[in-house]
C-alpha cells in the first residue's frame, strides 16, 4: 500500500505507517475533516468510514474539523484565528488542489471572501509510526490590507471517540523536570502552555490521550508533540458530547503578527504517533522517530564526559582544569567540558556575560593549552556558552545597550543579573556567530554546551512595526545559527540547556545532540525526572551526570554504584569533584566507565521498556536491565522482576556470570534481583544464544 492514497471519487485521503493510519476527507460542504486516527485500515474501508465524529448537529457545531477557523457554528478551538482590515473573522475554504509524493501530502485552499490561501503539509515514513504536520498561510493580494494573524496552528489532532479519556503529559521546576502526570481528562479545555520564551522547566509540548485503560504494554495511546524552541500552547478540548481533540500552536496566545500581501507565515511541525502497545509502545515508536528523523546524528555514541562545573563552579583557572582533566582521563572519559567562568571579568554570574574571550588573568596564554593538554589525554575539548545572554557588567552591553530585549521608556527586569539578546535583530545574529564561528575554528572545540539560563521578560523591540514576531524570529535566528555552526564544522556537537532541562523539544533535538535533562543530579530525584524525559526523547539524548556525596543541591548521600548505575540508563558523564574521591571511588568509576562503554550501544540505541524499579534495554541479539531497590517497609515481599521485550523460545546469557536464562522464564516468572539494601542497584547485560 502506498504511504499517501487519495480516493478522488470519496474526495479522501489515507496516510499510512507500519501500524496505522491517518484519514481525511472533505465532505459535501467541501469542509476538511477527520475521519480516522489509529490501526491500519484498506482504501475500501477508509472510504467506508461513516462521519463518526459528529457527535452533535443542533447547535454546538461539533463537527470533527480538521483544520477550523472562525465564524459560523464553530465553538471548540480554532486552529486559524484571523483580522481583515474590516475586523472580520471568518474564514471559508474552498479546497484547489492537492499534491502527494514520497510520503508527502499537501492539502491546498484557498479563502473565499478574502486574500488568503492555507496549505496543509503532511508526512510519513516507511519505518515510523509518526505523522508529521505544519500549516502555511500565505496572503495573496497583490495590494490592499494586511491580516492580522492572531492563531495558526501547526496541527489539530482529532481522537475517535471513546467512553472515557485519560490525560499525560508532565509538570515541573527547575532541578525538578519533566514529573509524569496522568489522571482523568476534564470535559473543558486544558491548556498547557510556556509564556516564557523557551520550552520551559514547568511543561513539556507534548501530550497523550489514553481511553483510561492503558498500561505500559498494552492499550491504544494517542500522542503528539510540538518541535518548537519557544513559547508554545497545546489545548486540549474535550466537549460535554465526547469530542476530544489536541491543537498544537507556537506562541503562548498565538503569533499576533501582520501578514501583509506577498507575505507567509509558516509554522513549526507537530508530531502524532498512534500505539496499540501501550506507553511503552508509544515511547518506542517515539524514540524510533527521533534516531531515524530528527536528530543530526543519531549513529553516534554518545561519549562519556566529564563537565567541570560541580567541582570548581566560577572558580575556574587553567592548573585547576588540568588536574581535572587528569583525573577525569583516567577514568576513561572521553570529551572534556570546561563550564561557566572561563571568559571576560566572569568570577560569579554578575558579570562578563556577553565578552567572550578567555579571562587573561586565569587564561594568560589563551585556551590552546588547556585544550592541547585535553587532547593529549586523549579526550576531545568541549565548553559552556551562553550565546542569547548578556550582563548589564559587560563591554558588550555597554557598547550595546539596544541589543537586548526590552520596551522603550520601561525598566529592563534582571533575572540572575542578565537580560536576553535579541537575536530577531540581524546584527546581535550575525555578532553572535561571528564569535562562535571563531571560538570554535580557533581552538578546535569539539563540542558546545549551550546554555539559556533566564526566560524573556519586557519582549519588545522598539522600531519594530510588528515587534511581536521576535518571539518566533528568536527562536528561528538560534536554530539557523546551530545550522550554520555545525554546516560550518561538520564534527562540533552541540548539548542544549537552559537551566538545566529548559529547552528540550523535537525542534532543539534537531540541530543538537543531547540533553541537560536537569540541574538536579541527585540519582534519586533523577529516576523521576527521567522517567519523564523517555516518554518522548530517546534515552541516548538524555545527559546524566555520577557526582558528589553527599549532592551539592539535596545533600542526599548515596552509593557510588547506584549514582553510576542511574545515569548509566541515559548519555554518561561525570561531574563531581574528582580531587575529592578517594583512591577506591576512583578506581570503581573507571571500572564502571568501562562496563559503560559495553552497555553503551544497547543503552542509547536499543528499545527501552519500562519495568518496576527498572529500566530494560534490548538492542539486536543483547539486553540491558538496572533495577534499583528504593526505602521499603521491614518484610515487605520481594516480587520477582519480569523482564519485557525478550524472545520466550530464546535463551539468554549473562556476560558477566556466565549463567544462563530462559526468556519466557525471565518473562513470564521473573528475575530476582538480590537486591537487600535500600538504594542499591544491580546492572544485568545478557546476550541471547538461540
Amino acid at each position: 500500500m502506498t504511504a499517501v492514497h487519495h480516493d478522488s471519487a470519496a474526495r479522501l485521503w489515507m496516510l499510512s505507517t507500519p501500524n496505522s493510519c491517518y484519514v481525511l476527507r472533505l465532505d459535501d460542504q467541501g469542509r476538511l475533516r477527520h475521519l480516522h486516527w489509529g490501526a491500519p485500515l484498506t482504501p475500501d474501508q477508509a472510504a467506508a468510514l461513516p462521519y463518526v465524529l459528529d457527535v452533535a448537529t443542533n447547535f454546538d457545531g461539533e463537527l470533527a474539523e480538521e483544520y477550523p477557523g472562525e465564524g459560523g457554528a464553530r465553538f471548540g478551538v480554532p486552529a486559524l484565528r484571523v483580522r481583515y482590515a474590516d475586523g472580520s473573522r471568518t474564514t471559508v475554504w474552498d479546497h484547489t488542489g492537492h499534491t502527494a509524493e514520497d510520503g508527502r501530502l499537501t492539502l491546498a485552499f484557498r479563502e473565499r471572501h478574502g486574500p488568503l490561501a492555507l496549505e496543509l503539509h503532511y508526512r510519513v515514513h516507511p519505518d515510523s509510526d509518526a505523522v508529521e504536520r505544519r500549516a502555511l498561510v500565505r496572503h495573496d493580494g497583490t495590494d490592499g490590507e494586511p491580516v492580522l494573524l492572531q492563531q495558526v496552528a501547526a496541527a489539530r489532532w482529532t481522537l475517535p471517540l471513546r467512553a472515557d479519556y485519560r490525560l499525560s503529559h508532565v509538570t515541573g521546576a527547575w532541578s525538578a523536570e519533566n514529573q509524569l502526570t496522568r489522571g482523568p481528562l476534564a470535559r473543558a479545555e486544558t491548556v498547557l502552555t510556556s509564556r516564557r520564551g523557551i520550552t520551559g522547566h514547568q511543561v513539556n509540548p507534548w501530550v497523550a490521550v489514553d481511553a483510561g485503560d492503558a498500561g505500559e504494554e498494552h492499550g491504544e495511546v494517542w500522542s503528539s508533540a510540538l518541535a518548537w524552541s519557544g513559547s508554545w500552547r497545546i489545548t486540549v478540548e474535550r466537549t460535554v458530547h465526547g469530542l476530544v481533540a489536541a491543537t498544537h500552536t507556537a506562541g503562548h496566545e498565538g503569533p499576533a503578527v501582520t501578514l501583509a500581501p506577498g507575505g507567509t507565515w509558516e509554522t513549526p511541525v507537530s508530531v502524532g504517533v498512534y500505539a496499540a502497545d501501550g506507553f511503552g509502545g508509544a515511547s518506542r515508536a517515539w524514540h524510533s522517530y527521533a534516531r531515524s528523523h530528527v536528530l543530526p546524528r543519531p549513529a553516534e555514541l554518545r561519549p562519556v564526559l566529564y563537565n567541570s562545573w560541580e567541582a570548581t563552579g566560577f572558580d575556574v583557572g587553567e592548573q585547576g582544569q588540568r588536574e581535572l582533566a587528569r583525573r577525569a582521563a583516567a577514568l576513561g572519559v572521553e570529551l572534556f567540558v570546561m563550564d561557566d567562568g572561563w571568559f571576560g571579568a566572569r568570577k560569579d554570574d554578575s558579570a562578563g556575560l556577553g565578552d567572550w574571550t578567555p579571562a587573561p588573568d586565569r587564561f594568560p596564554d589563551g585556551l590552546a593549552p588547556l585544550a592541547a593538554e585535553v587532547r593529549r589525554l586523549g579526550m576531545r575539548f568541549g565548553l559552556w556558552v551562553e550565546p542569547e545572554m548578556v550582563n548589564p557588567d559587560s563591554d558588550l552591553y555597554r557598547a550595546h545597550p539596544d541589543w537586548v530585549l526590552h520596551e522603550q521608556g520601561r525598566p529592563r527586569t534582571e533575572l540572575r543579573n542578565q537580560l536576553v539578546l535579541n537575536f530577531a535583530r540581524p546584527e546581535v545574529a550575525a555578532w553572535a556567530h561571528d564569535w562562535l564561528d571563531r571560538l570554535v575554528r580557533e581552538h578546535g572545540v569539539d563540542h558546545l554546551k549551550w546554555d539559556m539560563n533566564r526566560v524573556f521578560t519586557e519582549a519588545g523591540h522598539p522600531g519594530d512595526p510588528d515587534a511581536d514576531r521576535l518571539w518566533h524570529d528568536h527562536v528561528r535566528a538560534v536554530y539557523a545559527l546551530m545550522d550554520r555552526l555545525r554546516s560550518d564544522h561538520p564534527g562540533l556537537r552541540i548539548e542544549a540547556c537552559s537551566g538545566g532541562g529548559g529547552r528540550t523539544d523535537l525542534g532543539i533535538l534537531a540541530r543538537t545532540d543531547q540533553v541537560w535533562a536537569s540541574d538536579n543530579t541527585d540519582a534519586l530525584d533523577r529516576i523521576a525526572v527521567q522517567h519523564g524525559y523517555g516518554q518522548v526523547y530517546p534515552p541516548g539524548t538524555m545527559g546524566a551526570w555520577v557526582t558528589d556525596s553527599p549532592n551539592p543541591l539535596t545533600g542526599r548521600a548515596l552509593p557510588l554504584e547506584f549514582r553510576f548505575h542511574l545515569a548509566m540508563t541515559g548519555a554518561l558523564g561525570i561531574g563531581g569533584d574528582l580531587t575529592a574521591w578517594s583512591e577506591d571511588e576512583l578506581a570503581r568509576a573507571a571500572e564502571l566507565v568501562a562496563r559503560y562503554k559495553r552497555i553503551r550501544p544497547v543503552v542509547q540505541h536499543g528499545r527501552l521498556y519500562r519495568l518496576a524499579d527498572a529500566v530494560q534495554y534490548v538492542h539486536g541479539p543483547e539486553v540491558v536491565l538496572v533495577a534499583w531497590r528504593l526505602a521499603r517497609p521491614h518484610g515487605a515481599p520481594v516480587v520477582p522482576l519480569r523482564m519485557a521485550g525478550l524472545d520466550p523460545l530464546a535463551r539468554y546469557r549473562d556476560l558477566d556470570t556466565g549463567e544462563l536464562h530462559h526468556g519466557a522464564v525471565l518473562t513470564a516468572r521473573g528475575l530476582t534481583t538480590g537486591l537487600t539494601r535500600d538504594h542499591s542497584s544491580r546492572l544485568l547485560h545478557l546476550r541471547q544464544e538461540s
